[in-house]
């Protein structure tokens, strides 16, 4: 008995040591293993003013979002709408030592400069107006002419039947953004022939302004009936005006939907405003974002769209929620009940380009265990990609995902798809429809802006030859597809600066290299010799430069041969001296459309676009390059 119990005591007393041991090394582990530090982010703010209700909002925004990281510190400037004064706060800014600037510009043109420095030495976010040029690491604002064109719808309704006078009130006459709001309105009220468009009003962003500048033409123009204003401060403005002189038959609408006192909203339920458009400020997205870039996220857009939506006495008593862009048509999936069921149609596989653009979204679906793919090709068929599309819809998919092969002949299958509810994503190519919310949301390219940037890359390098006139042969993609459509426009819109460059042929093809052989072909045989070849992608150009050498030509050095999507093929063409650029069109899209249908299926609203990320490479730079390139 006494051995047993001291056999207990001395078990007992190993035990407490083992325990004791453990307790000391658990500590000394603690000790020894400090917990990493999360590293603090400066943020600089550059603001325009903070006279409009708009810079306030957004501000408010910025401040509430990056709460929420206890590691990020912000500083804001206030420009007071000096541009002179906003370059030097820029400038203070950086010799703060900020890791990232956010800036919204009070004029484009005199701001560009300044981002562009900032931009070699930190990442810039540009909210609202875009500066010119490239030389950014995010934009985030508003489509600007689709406001435009919402706004028109609304003053159709209002006016119908109508014979009307309409007086428009601007916040700055020159910018880029009004030039594009104020044609998206009239572009939309021109089918009306009753409504006319007849006066228009430099309100400075001012409310006070504004009503000064009404009250002195109304007595004159009886026979106005509508007020279109660029905010909603001017169109307070504005109705203020239209009271003091005792009018009653003069319908108003703003823009900027703010859910502030005196913001759209209020003033819509007040019946002061007849409607307004909400433009997002994007200073909640633009901190996201930041913190995204500054932790080295890999996939980050070079522009998002936020979507806009029409506030009017039928629809203010929007909740909360949708005030600030929510859920409209999607199909939310109960997280973890079942897989998100995602249908994709493919256009085909014409090119390189779309081989890895297919390849981009299967892998980014395989490893996502709560997505399944159901993907279908439409072999280069509108009519197989409909049939497609509806296979989809009898399956009730939560999201549908397509490339649309030419812009037009989509209203009837996007209806079909809105009325049972399936969210729409275009991807790579847009579509050309008058209801807009027929689709969700475009994840691409920036193709005007891949034009222009193709057109810009020419003139650096051809003016230092100082030749009279440069001859051009462009060959075009798909006819009717907006790649063809916007590459177009954007070289063009370049161009038509210098009057030194002439296109001579512009022949459409179909992106694939057999087009490019041929059409290169026939307008050699035809007597065309051009100092420059502009292709819409690598695979015409790739084409075009095998014609040319057939007929003793050398692209590449005699021929100056610019394409675009800058593939791994491409590369090996400038490598080879035959190609001498390439504007990058990224087919590398499948984490961003399976980001989306994540968010769409949680009930989230998406940015309207989100464009890619994208780069210029030339032969100068290809060899570095090659190595890198994953398609």
């Amino acid at each position: 008995m006494g051995s047993l119990r001291k056999t207990c005591i001395w078990l007992l007393i190993a035990s407490l040591f083992a325990l004791v041991v453990s307790i000391l090394f658990e500590s000394t582990q603690r000790v020894t293993k400090p917990v990493e530090a999360e590293t603090n982010f400066l943020i600089g703010i550059s603001q325009p003013n903070l006279n409009e209700p708009r810079q306030i909002v957004m501000n408010n925004e910025i401040r509430k979002e990056a709460e929420r990281h206890k590691n990020v510190r912000l500083i804001f400037t206030d420009a007071a709408e000096n541009s002179e004064k906003q370059i030097h706060d820029v400038q203070k800014l950086m010799e703060y030592g900020i890791d990232l600037l956010i800036i919204s510009l009070n004029e484009s043109e005199k701001l560009t400069p300044v981002v562009t420095e900032a931009y070699k030495h930190i990442p810039v976010i540009v909210l609202g107006r875009g500066v010119t040029g490239y030389d950014y690491t995010m934009f985030i604002g508003s489509d600007n002419l689709s406001i435009g064109k919402i706004s028109g719808k609304l003053a159709s309704d209002l006016l119908a039947g109508v014979t009307a006078e309409v007086v428009e009130i601007k916040g700055a006459i020159t910018s880029k953004s009004e030039e594009e709001t104020s044609r998206g309105f009239r572009e939309y009220v021109k089918s009306t022939p009753s409504i006319q468009v007849t006066q228009e009003i430099d309100g400075n962003w001012q409310r006070d302004r504004a009503e000064d500048e009404l009250k002195a033409i109304l007595p004159y123009y009886p026979g106005i009936k509508l007020v279109f204003a660029h905010s909603d401060a001017m169109a307070l403005g504005a109705y203020r005006a239209i009271k003091s002189l005792g009018l009653s038959d003069v319908q108003i609408i703003g823009i900027d939907g703010l859910d502030t006192v005196n913001g759209g909203f209020d003033l819509v339920q007040q019946r002061i405003l007849s409607g307004s458009v909400t433009s997002p400020t994007g200073g909640r997205e633009s901190i996201q974002y930041a913190i995204d870039i500054l932790k080295g996220e890999k996939v980050i857009p070079k522009k998002i769209i936020l979507r806009s939506h029409l506030v009017t006495n039928n629809n203010e008593n929007l909740n909360s929620g949708e005030k600030a862009g929510g859920m409209q048509q999607h199909a939310a999936v109960e997280a973890g009940k079942r897989k998100i069921k995602l249908g994709v149609a493919i256009v085909g596989s014409e090119s390189s380009w779309r081989e890895a653009n297919t390849e981009s979204i299967k892998k980014a679906a395989r490893q996502e265990q709560d997505v399944e793919l159901l993907m279908q090709n439409a072999e280069g068929s509108q009519e197989k990609e409909i049939e497609i599309i509806r296979s989809f819809i009898d399956k009730k998919v939560d999201v549908i995902v397509f490339t649309p092969i030419v812009e037009t002949g989509w209203e009837q299958v996007l209806a079909e798809a809105k009325a049972a509810g399936i969210p729409v994503i275009l991807t790579d190519r847009k579509v050309k429809v008058e209801d807009d919310s027929l689709w969700t949301s475009f994840i691409g390219s920036d193709f005007v802006e891949e034009g222009r940037r193709a057109a810009r890359w020419l003139l650096e390098h051809k003016i230092k030859e100082q030749r009279e006139i440069t001859t051009i042969v462009e060959l075009q993609g798909t006819a009717g597809s907006a790649p063809a459509i916007e590459r177009r426009q954007g070289f063009e819109e370049v161009l038509s600066l210098n009057s030194s460059f002439r296109v001579v042929a512009s022949e459409i093809g179909d992106f694939t290299y057999d087009s490019g052989l041929q059409l290169m072909n026939s307008i050699i045989e035809r007597g065309i010799i051009p100092e420059v070849v502009f292709a819409h992608n690598d695979d015409m150009a790739l084409g075009a430069i095998k014609a040319m050498e057939k007929f003793g030509l050398k692209p590449g050095k005699g021929i100056i041969v610019l394409s675009v999507d800058a593939t791994k093929l491409a590369f090996q063409a400038m490598l080879a001296g035959k190609l001498n650029m390439s504007v990058e069109c990224n087919p590398l899209l499948g984490p961003q459309i399976i980001k989306a249908v994540k968010e769409l299926s949680a009930a989230k609203e998406i940015p309207v676009n989100i464009i890619t990320s994208e780069g210029i490479f030339s032969q100068e730079t290809a060899k570095r390059e090659f190595a890198m390139r994953k398609y």
